[in-house]
Parts: structure tokens; C-alpha cells; sequence
């Protein structure tokens, strides 16, 4: 009994050693940085309030019912829960896609961690609450972009880091088929 115990924890320890797990740590300080700045708005400023830091940048707190761009904001409630299962299945598909992930592809693992956080996010927000809660504001002149908060900033910078990778996988096969070519 003890040696299958034994066997188990080595075989968990190697799963995290050998893919894209060994960022799940990424993913957690994420989230934690996430959720710690939405309590912090919620805590110490009134829902629309608004703060300004920079000439193109206020905070200013707001709570999102919908979607990325308030996308189904106005509906009677039901996005609350179409939403929470997207984020959840989304939260699921990247767990299997870090597992599955080579520790060496590096990118592609961050890529994963950070919209896991994101995914995660704005989740417990929608779980607990039936909204998100979002206070990044961003403006040039009289043109402002939909508020916004860490999730979803790590969403958008996984999303990034995915597409790079996809490029940067690009090159090296384009590489190897050259190699192989030359070696022909």
C-alpha cells in the first residue's frame, strides 16, 4: 500500500515536471492578484466611481453581467450561468491543455496558466455574484474601451502568447523542413 502511495506521488510529481502544470503556479498568483484587486475596488470606492491616474487611464468600478463588451449585459439573467459554464468548460480545456503540453514548449505553457487565471476569475465573480467586476479604464480623448480587470488582462495577454507561439512553431518547422531538405 504504502509503495503504490509512493508510486502515485512520483508518478503526480513527474505529470508536473515534465508539462505545462509545473506554470500552475503562474495561474494561482494570477488569480489571486485578480481577485485581490476586485475586492480591494469593491472595498474602497462606490460602483461608478471613478478615479483618475493618468490623462488615459481611471478606475472606475463597474460590474459587467455580460460578456467581453458588455455583450448580452442587458438580458434578464440567464447569460449569468451561460457564461459561468463557458468559463468553466474553458477553465477545464486548459488543464487538459497544460497536462498535454512538453514543459518545453514554455509559451505555449504561460499561454495556457494565464487564461486558466483569467478564465478562473471571472468565474468566482460570476458564481458569486452574477456579474463581473471590472475597474480598468482606458481612454483617449473622448474614446473609452470597455472596462476591464486583471482576468481579463491575462486572457487577452494568454491569447498573445498563444498566437506568438503558433508563429514562433511556424518558424521552426519552416526550419526543420529546410534542414531536411538540405539533408536530401
Amino acid at each position: 500500500m504504502t509503495s503504490n502511495l509512493s508510486s502515485n506521488n512520483q508518478s503526480n510529481e513527474s505529470v508536473f515536471k515534465r508539462t505545462g502544470l509545473r506554470w500552475i503556479w503562474l495561474t494561482i498568483i494570477c488569480l489571486i492578484a485578480d481577485q485581490v484587486t476586485k475586492q480591494w475596488v469593491v472595498g474602497s470606492m462606490d460602483l461608478h466611481q471613478s478615479i483618475n491616474i493618468l490623462s488615459f487611464f481611471n478606475l472606475t468600478y463597474v460590474q459587467n453581467p455580460g460578456a467581453a463588451f458588455s455583450f448580452l449585459a442587458d438580458q434578464s439573467g440567464w447569460q449569468r450561468w451561460f457564461f459561468a459554464v463557458i468559463a468553466a468548460v474553458a477553465s477545464v480545456i486548459f488543464v487538459v491543455w497544460l497536462a498535454k503540453t512538453p514543459k518545453e514548449h514554455t509559451l505555449l505553457s504561460i499561454a495556457f496558466a494565464l487564461m486558466l487565471s483569467g478564465a478562473l476569475g471571472n468565474l468566482i465573480d460570476r458564481v458569486l455574484f452574477g456579474y463581473v467586476i471590472d475597474f480598468l479604464d482606458f481612454y483617449i480623448g473622448s474614446y473609452r474601451w470597455p472596462a476591464f480587470n486583471v482576468a481579463d488582462s491575462m486572457i487577452f495577454i494568454g491569447a498573445a502568447f498563444m498566437i506568438l507561439d503558433s508563429f514562433k512553431g511556424q518558424s521552426t518547422d519552416k526550419v526543420t523542413d529546410e534542414n531536411t531538405d538540405d539533408i536530401k
